[in-house]
Protein backbone atom coordinates (compact mmCIF):
# COMPACT_ATOMS: atom_id res chain seq x y z
CA UNK A 1 0.00 0.00 0.00
CA UNK A 2 1.20 3.29 -0.84
CA UNK A 3 0.73 6.48 0.21
CA UNK A 4 0.31 9.65 -0.89
CA UNK A 5 1.45 13.20 0.67
CA UNK A 6 -0.57 16.47 -0.38
CA UNK A 7 1.13 19.89 -0.64
CA UNK A 8 0.39 21.74 2.15
CA UNK A 9 -1.11 24.99 1.51
CA UNK A 10 0.21 28.29 1.63
CA UNK A 11 -1.29 28.99 5.37
CA UNK A 12 -0.68 25.80 6.98
CA UNK A 13 2.31 26.96 9.26
CA UNK A 14 4.97 24.95 8.44
CA UNK A 15 4.44 26.85 5.14
CA UNK A 16 3.85 30.19 5.85
CA UNK A 17 7.59 31.98 6.32
CA UNK A 18 7.90 35.75 6.24
CA UNK A 19 7.98 36.48 2.78
CA UNK A 20 4.23 34.93 2.13
CA UNK A 21 3.45 37.02 5.74
CA UNK A 22 4.48 40.01 4.05
CA UNK A 23 2.87 39.30 0.74
CA UNK A 24 -0.20 38.79 2.45
CA UNK A 25 0.33 41.94 4.60
CA UNK A 26 0.59 44.02 1.13
CA UNK A 27 -2.81 42.56 -0.13
CA UNK A 28 -4.82 43.56 3.10
CA UNK A 29 -2.83 46.86 3.05
CA UNK A 30 -3.81 47.97 -0.33
CA UNK A 31 -7.27 46.28 0.27
CA UNK A 32 -8.81 48.18 3.00
CA UNK A 33 -9.68 51.69 1.89
CA UNK A 34 -8.75 53.58 5.38
CA UNK A 35 -5.37 53.04 4.82
CA UNK A 36 -5.22 53.70 1.04
CA UNK A 37 -6.29 57.05 1.62
CA UNK A 38 -4.36 57.98 4.97
CA UNK A 39 -1.36 56.96 2.59
CA UNK A 40 -2.25 59.12 -0.01
CA UNK A 41 -2.80 62.10 2.04
CA UNK A 42 0.51 61.58 3.52
CA UNK A 43 2.39 61.67 0.29
CA UNK A 44 0.13 64.42 -0.92
CA UNK A 45 0.52 66.86 2.06
CA UNK A 46 3.89 67.94 2.09
CA UNK A 47 3.60 69.23 -1.82
CA UNK A 48 0.45 71.29 -1.55
CA UNK A 49 2.17 72.28 1.35
CA UNK A 50 4.75 74.07 -0.32
CA UNK A 51 2.56 75.23 -2.81
CA UNK A 52 0.51 77.50 -0.54
CA UNK A 53 3.38 78.27 1.40
CA UNK A 54 5.16 79.60 -1.39
CA UNK A 55 2.14 81.25 -3.07
CA UNK A 56 1.14 83.02 0.10
CA UNK A 57 4.58 84.10 0.99
CA UNK A 58 4.29 83.47 4.67
CA UNK A 59 7.88 82.51 5.40
CA UNK A 60 9.69 83.99 7.63
CA UNK A 61 13.45 85.88 6.58
CA UNK A 62 15.10 83.45 8.31
CA UNK A 63 13.70 80.37 7.29
CA UNK A 64 14.83 78.08 4.41
CA UNK A 65 13.62 77.36 1.22
CA UNK A 66 13.77 73.75 2.57
CA UNK A 67 12.34 73.87 6.05
CA UNK A 68 9.35 76.65 4.30
CA UNK A 69 8.65 73.53 1.60
CA UNK A 70 8.40 71.17 4.25
CA UNK A 71 5.86 72.90 6.55
CA UNK A 72 2.96 70.59 6.31
CA UNK A 73 5.67 67.67 6.85
CA UNK A 74 5.02 67.58 10.80
CA UNK A 75 0.83 66.94 9.77
CA UNK A 76 1.92 64.22 7.12
CA UNK A 77 3.97 62.26 9.77
CA UNK A 78 1.07 62.53 11.74
CA UNK A 79 -0.88 60.67 9.12
CA UNK A 80 1.96 58.11 8.99
CA UNK A 81 1.61 57.29 12.24
CA UNK A 82 -2.17 56.80 11.87
CA UNK A 83 -1.52 54.25 9.38
CA UNK A 84 0.23 52.40 11.54
CA UNK A 85 -2.17 52.12 14.09
CA UNK A 86 -4.89 51.38 11.56
CA UNK A 87 -2.87 48.38 10.01
CA UNK A 88 -2.82 46.94 13.78
CA UNK A 89 -5.60 48.10 15.23
CA UNK A 90 -8.28 48.06 12.31
CA UNK A 91 -7.74 43.56 12.40
CA UNK A 92 -8.57 43.87 15.77
CA UNK A 93 -11.61 46.04 14.98
CA UNK A 94 -12.78 43.81 12.20
CA UNK A 95 -11.96 40.47 13.76
CA UNK A 96 -9.46 39.39 10.63
CA UNK A 97 -6.53 39.26 13.38
CA UNK A 98 -7.88 35.63 14.12
CA UNK A 99 -7.78 35.08 10.62
CA UNK A 100 -4.07 36.45 10.08
CA UNK A 101 -2.94 34.09 12.73
CA UNK A 102 -4.79 31.19 11.92
CA UNK A 103 -2.86 31.90 8.70
CA UNK A 104 0.46 32.49 10.34
CA UNK A 105 0.75 30.89 13.89
CA UNK A 106 3.86 32.79 14.30
CA UNK A 107 2.76 36.10 15.53
CA UNK A 108 6.47 37.70 15.55
CA UNK A 109 6.61 36.76 11.81
CA UNK A 110 3.06 38.84 11.68
CA UNK A 111 4.62 41.58 13.57
CA UNK A 112 7.52 41.95 11.52
CA UNK A 113 5.95 41.97 8.49
CA UNK A 114 3.41 44.30 8.88
CA UNK A 115 6.41 46.40 10.46
CA UNK A 116 8.55 46.02 7.18
CA UNK A 117 5.56 46.78 5.20
CA UNK A 118 4.27 50.11 6.87
CA UNK A 119 8.13 51.02 7.50
CA UNK A 120 9.11 50.71 3.68
CA UNK A 121 6.05 52.10 1.96
CA UNK A 122 6.41 55.65 4.23
CA UNK A 123 9.79 55.57 3.64
CA UNK A 124 9.35 55.20 -0.21
CA UNK A 125 6.83 57.69 0.21
CA UNK A 126 8.26 59.87 2.35
CA UNK A 127 11.18 60.21 0.14
CA UNK A 128 9.18 61.00 -3.10
CA UNK A 129 6.99 63.64 -1.56
CA UNK A 130 9.12 65.90 0.47
CA UNK A 131 11.67 65.70 -2.50
CA UNK A 132 9.21 66.50 -4.55
CA UNK A 133 7.62 69.46 -1.88
CA UNK A 134 11.37 70.45 -1.42
CA UNK A 135 11.26 71.53 -5.64
CA UNK A 136 8.81 72.45 -6.16
CA UNK A 137 9.25 75.11 -2.89
CA UNK A 138 12.51 76.18 -4.70
CA UNK A 139 11.00 76.30 -7.96
CA UNK A 140 8.64 78.86 -6.39
CA UNK A 141 9.99 81.07 -4.39
CA UNK A 142 11.93 83.98 -5.40
CA UNK A 143 15.64 83.40 -6.17
CA UNK A 144 18.17 84.47 -3.23
CA UNK A 145 15.58 85.74 -0.76
CA UNK A 146 15.84 82.67 1.20
CA UNK A 147 19.25 80.54 2.19
CA UNK A 148 18.58 76.77 0.31
CA UNK A 149 19.60 74.60 3.60
CA UNK A 150 20.95 71.53 3.29
CA UNK A 151 18.22 69.04 1.67
CA UNK A 152 21.04 65.68 1.51
CA UNK A 153 21.13 63.95 3.34
CA UNK A 154 18.04 65.35 5.17
CA UNK A 155 15.37 64.44 2.75
CA UNK A 156 16.42 60.70 3.83
CA UNK A 157 16.56 61.27 7.43
CA UNK A 158 12.76 62.99 7.03
CA UNK A 159 12.21 59.37 5.25
CA UNK A 160 13.42 57.82 7.78
CA UNK A 161 11.22 59.74 10.91
CA UNK A 162 8.54 58.85 8.81
CA UNK A 163 9.28 55.49 8.44
CA UNK A 164 9.65 55.55 12.59
CA UNK A 165 6.44 57.28 13.20
CA UNK A 166 4.61 54.31 11.14
CA UNK A 167 6.42 51.80 13.03
CA UNK A 168 5.30 53.45 16.13
CA UNK A 169 1.98 53.47 15.45
CA UNK A 170 1.66 49.77 14.19
CA UNK A 171 3.23 48.92 18.03
CA UNK A 172 0.76 51.41 19.56
CA UNK A 173 -1.71 49.59 17.37
CA UNK A 174 -1.14 46.21 18.81
CA UNK A 175 -1.09 47.69 22.24
CA UNK A 176 -4.30 49.13 22.48
CA UNK A 177 -6.12 47.54 19.83
CA UNK A 178 -8.76 49.52 19.16
CA UNK A 179 -8.48 52.26 16.01
CA UNK A 180 -9.64 55.00 18.18
CA UNK A 181 -7.62 55.25 21.08
CA UNK A 182 -4.61 54.22 19.38
CA UNK A 183 -4.84 56.72 16.67
CA UNK A 184 -5.18 58.98 19.79
CA UNK A 185 -2.34 57.80 21.78
CA UNK A 186 0.08 57.61 18.97
CA UNK A 187 -0.74 61.33 18.17
CA UNK A 188 -0.31 61.85 21.74
CA UNK A 189 3.24 60.19 21.18
CA UNK A 190 4.24 62.74 18.43
CA UNK A 191 3.17 65.68 20.60
CA UNK A 192 3.28 65.46 24.03
CA UNK A 193 7.43 65.41 24.57
CA UNK A 194 7.52 68.72 22.58
CA UNK A 195 5.06 70.55 25.04
CA UNK A 196 6.24 68.69 27.67
CA UNK A 197 10.33 69.02 27.53
CA UNK A 198 10.37 72.56 28.78
CA UNK A 199 8.97 71.58 31.91
CA UNK A 200 11.86 69.22 32.44
CA UNK A 201 14.87 71.52 32.79
CA UNK A 202 18.14 70.61 31.95
CA UNK A 203 16.68 67.00 30.66
CA UNK A 204 14.59 68.94 27.88
CA UNK A 205 16.70 68.10 24.72
CA UNK A 206 16.23 64.38 25.73
CA UNK A 207 12.23 64.81 26.19
CA UNK A 208 11.72 66.65 23.56
CA UNK A 209 13.78 64.76 21.55
CA UNK A 210 11.96 61.67 22.05
CA UNK A 211 9.32 62.43 19.60
CA UNK A 212 9.68 61.77 15.78
CA UNK A 213 8.32 64.94 15.30
CA UNK A 214 11.14 66.91 16.99
CA UNK A 215 13.37 64.86 14.86
CA UNK A 216 11.65 65.67 12.17
CA UNK A 217 11.91 69.68 12.83
CA UNK A 218 15.29 69.44 13.25
CA UNK A 219 15.76 67.58 9.71
CA UNK A 220 13.70 70.10 8.13
CA UNK A 221 15.46 72.97 9.50
CA UNK A 222 13.11 75.23 10.13
CA UNK A 223 14.16 78.50 12.08
CA UNK A 224 12.20 77.66 14.79
CA UNK A 225 12.67 73.85 15.53
CA UNK A 226 15.57 74.69 18.05
CA UNK A 227 13.32 76.62 20.49
CA UNK A 228 10.34 73.94 19.47
CA UNK A 229 12.03 70.81 20.41
CA UNK A 230 15.40 71.70 22.62
CA UNK A 231 18.99 71.41 21.41
CA UNK A 232 19.49 67.70 20.58
CA UNK A 233 20.71 67.56 17.34
CA UNK A 234 18.03 66.43 14.40
CA UNK A 235 20.55 62.88 13.49
CA UNK A 236 20.75 61.76 17.54
CA UNK A 237 17.01 62.41 18.11
CA UNK A 238 16.24 60.35 15.25
CA UNK A 239 18.69 57.28 16.39
CA UNK A 240 16.83 58.05 20.61
CA UNK A 241 13.64 58.02 18.35
CA UNK A 242 14.35 54.94 16.73
CA UNK A 243 15.93 53.37 20.08
CA UNK A 244 12.54 54.32 21.77
CA UNK A 245 10.56 52.95 19.06
CA UNK A 246 12.16 49.41 18.90
CA UNK A 247 12.13 48.97 22.77
CA UNK A 248 7.73 49.96 22.36
CA UNK A 249 7.99 47.14 19.43
CA UNK A 250 9.74 44.37 21.54
CA UNK A 251 6.79 45.49 24.26
CA UNK A 252 4.16 44.98 21.68
CA UNK A 253 5.90 41.88 20.95
CA UNK A 254 5.67 40.33 24.44
CA UNK A 255 1.98 40.89 24.78
CA UNK A 256 1.23 39.82 21.54
CA UNK A 257 2.17 36.27 22.37
CA UNK A 258 0.14 36.34 25.76
CA UNK A 259 -3.05 37.67 24.36
CA UNK A 260 -5.33 35.89 23.03
CA UNK A 261 -6.37 37.86 19.97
Amino acid sequence: MTTTTLPLPATHPRRTGFREALAYEWIKFRSVRSTVWTTAATAVLPVVGAVFIAASGSLQPDDTVLGGSLTLTVVAQMLAAVVGALVASGEYNSGTIRTTFAACPRRGTVLAAKATLVAGVMYLLALASCTAAYLVGDAMLPEGRYTQGEPLPALFGIAASFAVAAVLGLAVGFLVRHSAGAVTTVIGLLLLPSLFGPLFGDAERWVAGLSPTAALEKLTQTSDAAEAVGSLGPWPSLLLVAACTAVLTLGALMLLGRRDA
